[in-house]
């Protein structure tokens, strides 16, 4: 390509459960615009979320086309979709929904759940009710079976839509329907459970499974036949909107939970742990996920009140408070423990040294959930990239580097959305 020749484009949507956000990218990287368009509530209530997966998809034209009509003049050269794991729908064969989409979060499918338990083996990615084998297991008992034909999370099916042609998935999100990641198939034991016209093929995030149809094309204001690749989670595409890939990069999350990714050359299974891996590339990327974060300080402080202390807290003075800031007893990571109980005492009357107690706290959980990682033969951060409403605290990052011992920084960009074009650009790393 020439310098007076425009740079290619790449597209990414992430649907989440509140909106679909679509992202560009050029080929360098750079972000070149973004839209989201929020998606309705769906239907909650005594364990059900559910949500009409007509409505993602009318979300994604919508914000597809906003994004378009700004975009300069450039080829796009690639699309691809991240979605939240463990969403589950089912489709007749020529793609079309049987009824609601199941969401990650329904907790309906405990007997499924327990069918589970009994045939996979402990390091599946399908234990659990929110698991999306549980799910499946769920709405087969509901009497769906005769007419179902595929089996597809969000990013599945949406990628089924774009391009006219459904049944297939990815590594990621297969996970939580049972899907053997070291092995790369579906596991014998799975047999059992499903029939295996149902499953998607699987292929490896990023692969080009079609292009972009006539139709959703038009809608979209964009090019029929873009190649359009497949899809991942929405937290593997968060991890890959920061740039990470490198073995030994990690990044961590400081939202309303406290979660870890490290890049390693080999899996890390230790479901005892919650630790679990998912294939990235050639690579694999580890991790686990702490119930402490972000909703403890929501506990005690309102936004007005941590932009007032912030300035006021001393991390090269620790306060040896030595807190454990879990919202409720119960951990899963580092420490899979339910009857782990919070420590938030003694509880000093300067609100300013409360607050950073439960920084250095959360931080501490933090080094200790790298030191287990490293433990279980993933490698220990060489730096950390963090992304969250966390990481523009500039004092919790001081507190967070001297416990981790590396170099942490705020990510450049964490949107999911982002992610997924990098994806659809090949860009793993």
């Amino acid at each position: 390509m020439t310098e007076q020749e425009p740079h290619a484009l790449y597209l990414g949507a992430d649907v989440g459960t509140s909106g679909v956000r679509v992202c560009a990218l050029d080929d360098q990287g750079g972000l070149r615009g973004q839209e989201v368009v929020d998606l309705p509530a769906g239907v909650r209530g005594d364990g059900r979320h559910e949500q009409d997966p007509e409505a993602w998809w009318e979300a994604l034209v919508a914000a597809a086309a906003r994004l378009a009509a700004g975009l300069p003049e450039a080829p796009v050269r690639g699309l691809a979709l991240d979605s939240t794991s463990g969403t589950l729908l089912l489709a007749d064969r020529a793609g079309r929904p049987l009824g609601p989409a199941v969401m990650y979060d329904d907790r309906r499918a405990t007997a499924a759940a327990e069918a589970i338990a009994r045939a996979a083996p402990a390091e599946s990615g399908a234990h659990g009710a929110n698991s999306s084998l549980a799910k499946l297991l769920h709405l087969l008992g509901q009497g769906e079976g005769e007419r179902a034909g595929h089996a597809l999370h969000a990013a599945d099916w949406l990628t089924g839509r774009l391009t006219g042609a459904f049944g297939v998935s990815d590594e990621n999100n297969a996970l939580k329907l049972g899907y053997d990641p070291v092995g790369r198939g579906w596991p014998d034991w799975m047999r059992e459970l499903v029939p295996g016209d149902l499953l998607p093929e699987v292929v490896a995030p990023g692969s080009r499974v079609g292009t972009l149809a006539t139709e959703p094309a038009e809608r979209m204001g964009l090019a029929a036949g873009i190649p359009v690749q497949a899809g991942t989670t929405d937290s593997i595409a968060g991890f890959l909107a920061t740039g990470a890939g490198g073995v030994g990069e990690a990044v961590t999350s400081l939202g309303s939970t406290l979660a870890l990714k490290v890049v390693a050359e080999r899996p890390v299974f230790a479901p005892e742990y919650g630790v679990y891996s998912h294939r990235l590339g050639q690579r694999w990327l580890a991790g686990g996920a702490s119930n402490s974060g972000g909703a403890v300080l929501r506990r005690f402080f309102t936004d007005a009140e941590l932009a007032e202390l912030t300035p006021r807290l001393h991390p090269e003075r620790p306060t040896g408070l030595d807190y454990l800031p879990l919202p409720e007893t119960g951990e899963r990571f580092p420490d899979n423990d339910p009857e782990l109980a919070p420590r938030l005492e003694p509880r000093p009357a300067d609100r300013a040294e409360f607050l950073q107690g439960l920084l250095e706290g959360i931080a501490a959980i933090e080094a200790r959930g790298y030191r287990r990682l490293a433990e279980l033969g993933a490698p220990y951060p060489g730096s950390v990239r963090t992304v969250g409403g966390g990481a523009a605290n500039a004092a919790w990052t001081r507190i967070r580097a001297d416990l981790l011992g590396v170099a942490v920084a705020a990510a450049e960009n964490g949107e999911a959305a982002c992610g997924a074009a990098r994806l659809a650009a090949g860009r793993l790393s």
